[in-house]
């Protein structure tokens, strides 16, 4: 095995656009272990639905950003203090092996002094009956990458803020997350360990699973600016675009209503690969134009706040709606 450092860059998307490359690329013969730490971000499960899974105002709010990786598998949270492994190699058979892929982390963290971590389930690392690790794999054209999460020092209040929605209002058959509780690794390792950084942690699991005692010690693969390139062409054409990360969600239909003080007000809401597919507008306010107008002009913008604000703004919702703008109009689908 051999690793692969991706020059402490903190953008999800390009983290998750590194990994994808050295899976769609076969670089080397031998197997590639690859960590990385991403800066907030949720990361979206392969055939979820975005906007069912995130709090969309609050992650606005907050700078969080979203990435669809290639793997299955529900949302989850990455910031600071958490930190990715991931092991990429040649598809021989053991996708869908969990153990064989998570045993050299419970391995290293046994001897950090988590004696209680271990695989639970199908895909899950947890220790007193709180998850600390979520894994996924994904597979194409013979190589393969399984990868994991674990916490260490991650702040758990954002865990829940930020994977919060209103689903009671959306209807899809994207895969839906199932939420565990959590816990951060970090009470359960011995003393020494407890003080380093989300990066020093990191380094003494890698000296751990390759049983080394310096960083210089450890095989390293070199990424070259070459492949950088590739892996920017990667997240601009995926990771890093709207396109990607919300438009590829499932079909999913929104069912929401809202009392204005000029009049109540139900939206009905297709949605396919991100864009509106269509729109009805009930309620009992009293327009002068036709509904349809609004309606019409909603079909084939991206259910995107900002992309739907832009468009009703083209049209006076006075005339058709009452005293309204169109932020106030569009900020109760979000909301």
């Amino acid at each position: 095995m051999i690793f692969v450092d991706n020059g402490n860059n903190y953008d999800a998307s390009v983290n998750i656009a590194l990994e994808t490359y050295l899976v769609e690329n076969r670089l080397v013969d031998e197997p590639i272990l690859l960590f990385y730490i991403n800066e907030p971000s949720i990361i979206i499960g392969r055939n979820q639905n975005t906007i069912e899974e995130v709090n969309q105002p609050y992650i606005e709010e907050h700078g969080i950003q979203v990435v669809r990786r290639m793997s299955g598998g529900g949302a989850v949270y990455h910031d600071l203090g958490n930190f990715s492994f991931c092991f990429i190699k040649d598809d021989d058979g053991t996708f869908r092996d969990f153990q064989s892929f998570t045993k050299p982390v419970i391995e290293a963290l046994h001897k950090m002094g988590a004696t209680e971590a271990e695989l639970q389930g199908r895909n899950d690392l947890l220790i007193d009956g709180k998850k600390f690790s979520g894994n996924a794999m994904y597979a194409k054209d013979g190589r393969m990458t399984a990868h994991g999460t674990i916490l260490f020092d991650s702040d758990l209040d954002e865990v829940n803020n930020a994977l919060k929605p209103r689903k009671e209002k959306i209807e899809s058959k994207g895969i839906k997350s199932v939420r565990s509780r959590v816990t951060n690794i970090k009470p359960y390792v011995n003393d020494e360990y407890k003080n380093l950084s989300t990066e020093e942690f990191r380094d003494r699991i890698l000296l751990e699973i390759f049983g080394v005692e310096t960083r210089e010690e450890v095989p390293e693969f070199k990424l070259t600016d070459e492949i950088w390139e590739g892996v920017m062409k990667l997240r601009e054409e995926r990771m890093g675009n709207w396109d990607w990360n919300y438009g590829q969600s499932p079909k999913f239909d929104i069912n929401e209503s809202h009392k204005f003080p000029f009049g109540f007000v139900d939206f009905r809401i297709n949605v396919d690969h991100g864009k509106i597919t269509s729109a009805k507008i009930y309620g009992d306010f009293f327009g002068l134009g036709d509904i349809a107008d609004v309606e019409n002009q909603l079909v084939g913008v991206r259910f995107d706040k900002q992309a739907m604000i832009d468009a009703l703004n083209e049209l006076d919702l006075n005339k058709y709606i009452g005293n309204v703008t169109a932020e106030e109009f569009v900020r109760e689908l979000f909301e």
